[in-house]
């Protein structure tokens, strides 16, 4: 009996350095999603902000509707933006000009809310965002939130 025992709980061990990642990887996605969720209700409470959300999970809001055209995901976009987190800590800020196609989803989701010359808020769950695996100078798992203007649609 004693060997058996001696045989066995090594191998519980290696089942369960196995498994419990595998079970905590699930709950962690879970978690952040709903952290996310957290933080974006907070900082609209926090900012007394009218918001829509999105069955995605991406929340917006139109301050200036802009004009009756909107991008698609296969428009080309001119957008001046300000990137930053539920802290307020700006990450980047600029006007470029892009393939709404080739940004992060919350941006091809959210912009096509937006009317050319259309003003507002992107609040954008990190699943939406850069998740687990961000470029430099982008934090983990952050709630990203930008305040967009659409200067062009073409």
């Amino acid at each position: 009996m004693k060997k058996l025992s001696s045989i066995t709980t090594p191998f519980m061990m290696l089942i369960l350095m196995f498994i419990i990642p595998f079970v905590s990887s699930c709950e962690k996605d879970e978690d952040v999603d709903a952290k996310n969720d957290k933080a974006i209700k907070e900082y609209i409470a926090a900012n007394n902000l009218v918001a829509e959300k999105t069955a995605s999970g991406l929340y917006y809001v139109i301050d200036v509707p802009g004009t009756a055209q909107k991008p698609t995901i296969n428009s080309d976009v001119r957008v001046t933006y300000t990137g930053f987190y539920t802290d307020e800590e700006v990450f980047d800020s600029n006007t470029l000009t892009f393939p709404l196609s080739g940004v992060i989803k919350g941006w091809q989701e959210g912009l096509q809310f937006f009317g050319k010359g259309g003003k507002g808020i992107l609040l954008v769950p990190s699943k939406m965002g850069y998740g687990s695996k961000p470029p430099a100078g982008i934090r983990v798992n952050a709630v990203l939130i930008f305040n967009i203007h659409l200067n062009d649609i073409k």
